[in-house]
């Protein structure tokens, strides 16, 4: 049988592939104990420093597999919804909090919890094809995968109001200039290249401080300024204790290029 999911490792950097194409890569039981034991798996690996996210073939990610859920419907067997707890939240929580910079690569229709994966990124490079659709309410559903927590925070409350009940795709240049996409590339076939340029040079970089950056920011998000400064002043003192920083200070003064070893 086809891996549900594929691991592609380069130097510092790991490729987490979505790989049920024929089904636009959408997300049955392997699939999502797959990804869900797998970013467990890079989040502890220190020789991962950055990750890339990315579906096979031409969609990125359609979402939930309907069929698979219907079946699960139709059998009266179990909560079919118990997928949120048992899956789609581990996930969320690990791709919000992992130590290291997520990029995904959004290549053709990232749908529902698709949709919600790639929100959960660092970074979104998308291309023509690419476009969004907060398909949830479509099925009678509310958001999840965390979409209710990153969506606003991406597009504002109203936009994120606006998305999630009327269902409509947003197309690539739009999503650009709702912030939705950070990067467009005029080819499709450049989209996963240029998520791993991009997750290669920030694996290069300090990601001691990627981190804190990452824990800063959802401090930032939900708290207040007393809490934000709680948070910085926490972070620059771990990062004021690495190697990296020690470096990169003496590399400055020295007109050097720093060297930055993620510790």
């Amino acid at each position: 049988m086809t891996e549900p999911l594929l691991v592609d490792r380069t130097d510092a950097v790991a490729t987490v592939t979505l790989n049920r194409p024929t089904a636009m890569n959408a997300l049955d039981v392997a699939l999502k104990e797959a990804l869900r034991d797998t970013l467990a798996e890079l989040e502890a690996d220190r020789g991962c420093r950055a990750v890339v996210l990315a579906g096979a073939g031409g969609s990125f990610c359609a979402g939930q597999d309907l069929r698979e859920h219907v079946a699960t419907l139709e059998s009266g067997v179990g909560k079919p919804l118990d997928t949120v707890q048992a899956h789609y939240n581990p996930i969320a929580a690990r791709l919000a909090s992992m130590p290291k910079p997520v990029v995904a690569a959004v290549r053709g229709m990232a749908a529902g919890a698709g949709a919600s994966l790639a929100f959960l990124a660092d970074i979104r490079i998308g291309g023509p094809t690419t476009s969004f659709l907060m398909a949830f309410a479509k099925v009678g559903l509310a958001a999840d995968t965390g979409a209710s927590w990153t969506l606003p925070r991406l597009v504002g409350h109203a936009k994120a109001v606006e998305l999630l009940m009327l269902a409509e795709p947003v197309r690539a240049e739009q999503a650009r200039r709702l912030g939705l996409l950070n990067r467009l590339v005029d080819d499709d076939e450049g989209v996963l290249p240029a998520a791993q340029d991009l997750a290669a040079r920030l694996a290069a970089g300090p990601t001691v401080a990627y981190a804190a950056i990452k824990r800063q920011l959802s401090v930032a998000d939900a708290g207040t300024l007393a809490d934000a400064l709680a948070a910085e002043a926490q972070a620059q003192a771990i990062c004021g204790r690495t190697n990296d920083h020690r470096a990169a200070t003496m590399a400055f003064v020295n007109k050097e290029k720093p060297v930055f070893e993620g510790r």
